[in-house]
């Protein structure tokens, strides 16, 4: 017996994920089906224009605690919005287009670009890049396995 092809993937709330466009291959992530957007922890982000274009430039630091693998990143603009955050407080976000790469499918991400030092993620995927064809699973962790063990040691607690 066959069985049916389905075209959503089933993830667990935390999952390892990549963002190939800015050199980032391995993030750890929180599905969030309560959040609109997906937020990526950004730091000295700066607005500039080149060639008449609205740009943002900034900081990213794949590993909590951990200044290692940081890449500057250069994106367009594509929106600003204001974000309530899990506090309640709200505040106006630069928002850019990433994709990412999920349980080995890519999709592209509204990210607002924010200050996670104290979450427990460096990245959150909210529910506008989900709806891409992902059920969430919130009793299941790390479905698409787990970054090589080699590069989650040698990030561990810094």
């Amino acid at each position: 017996m066959t069985e049916p092809i389905h075209s959503s993937t089933i993830a667990g709330w935390r999952e390892w994920v990549s963002l190939p466009g800015i050199g980032v291959p391995w993030i750890k992530a929180k599905l969030d089906t309560g959040a609109r957007t997906s937020s990526l922890h950004a730091f000295d982000v700066e607005e500039i224009q080149r060639d008449g274009l609205d740009l943002v430039r900034f900081g990213v630091r794949p590993w909590q605690n951990s200044n290692d693998d940081a890449v500057v990143v250069e994106c367009p603009v594509h929106d600003r919005r204001h974000v309530r955050s899990s506090s309640g407080h709200v505040d106006e976000r630069i928002v850019v287009l990433m994709d990412l790469v999920l349980l080995g499918r890519t999709v592209t991400a509204e990210m607002n670009l924010s200050n996670r030092d104290e979450m427990g993620f460096r990245m959150l995927i909210g529910r506008e890049a989900l709806r891409q064809g992902f059920i969430v699973d919130a009793g299941e962790s790390f479905l698409g396995g787990r970054a090589p063990r080699r590069t989650r040691r040698a990030n561990r607690g810094r």
